[in-house]
């Protein structure tokens, strides 16, 4: 099963001499990241969506198997919040398109307060060409209806699985033949890392709900205090040790505590 595990963003300041070694300059973190993991999740897009060059550039200094998921802008999601979604959806896919064949799944994630509209999701999804993979995170209660599940099946959109402090936040639909996972605030001791049962559990229901040629992506946001590299690192190896097939991610991971 081809999991990719890697982190919320790469351009954490307090994460030199955790992950980072002191003597790689900052301009060549995302080179560095990119050669301990085979994926990660462009949050600071949401904020900002960066120029097409830049996504060219990020896609030219990488090199291998690597991709990148992209945060939609809160443009989409928090002030237009889905309505009159063509503009903007072509907008991001317009910029995201400088990455070429290493753009990974667009994420969605939705305000706490927007209150379920199955149609007016479904409208946003229609903008978004079969070559494109989407996750949506909704995060209100309302959504969590059969209505909503079939739009995103129709769709071929994965609901975002999320986790906070160690329980699921989300219902665990399987909603396309790939998945997608967020795992924002663990439970263990230092905060915000996970406990390894936590993340044995998740690897456990990744690896019981996918096939082996669906690939799930997953990505750590807790990322103060070095945790979200680390816990990458350690919910792959729980999901090779269930007979899953991750791919590559940090080999220091053990020797960095």
């Amino acid at each position: 099963m081809p999991v990719m595990a890697g982190t919320s963003g790469w351009q954490y300041r307090d994460w030199r001499g955790i992950f980072y070694p002191p003597g790689v300059a900052q301009r060549r973190w995302l080179e560095y990241y990119a050669e301990q993991f085979a994926t990660v999740e462009n949050n600071g897009a949401f904020y900002r969506l960066p120029a097409r060059e830049t996504f060219t550039s990020w896609r030219e200094r990488v090199t291998g198997d690597f991709v990148m998921s992209v945060k939609a802008s809160r443009y989409l999601t928090h002030i237009r919040r889905l309505r009159d979604p063509a503009q903007p959806v072509r907008r991001l896919l317009d910029a995201a398109a400088g990455l070429g064949g290493r753009l990974g799944p667009v994420l969605l994630q939705l305000p706490p307060d927007l209150r379920a509209d199955a149609d007016l999701l479904a409208e946003c999804l229609r903008q978004f060409p079969p070559s494109v993979r989407v996750a949506v995170e909704p995060r209100h209660e309302s959504w969590w209806t059969d209505q909503v599940r079939d739009v995103l099946g129709s769709a071929g959109a994965a609901l975002c699985w999320a986790d906070r402090t160690g329980a699921a936040v989300t219902p665990l639909w399987r909603t396309a033949g790939w998945g997608y996972l967020r795992l924002h605030e663990g439970d263990g001791t230092p905060w915000p890392g996970y406990r390894a049962a936590t993340l044995g559990a998740w690897a456990e229901r990744i690896t019981a709900t996918w096939p082996a040629d669906g690939d799930v992506y997953v990505y750590l946001n807790n990322d103060q205090n070095g945790a979200a590299p680390r816990d990458a690192a350690r919910l792959a190896a729980a999901v090779a040790g269930r007979g899953g097939h991750p791919a590559r991610v940090w080999p220091g991971w053990d020797a960095a505590g």
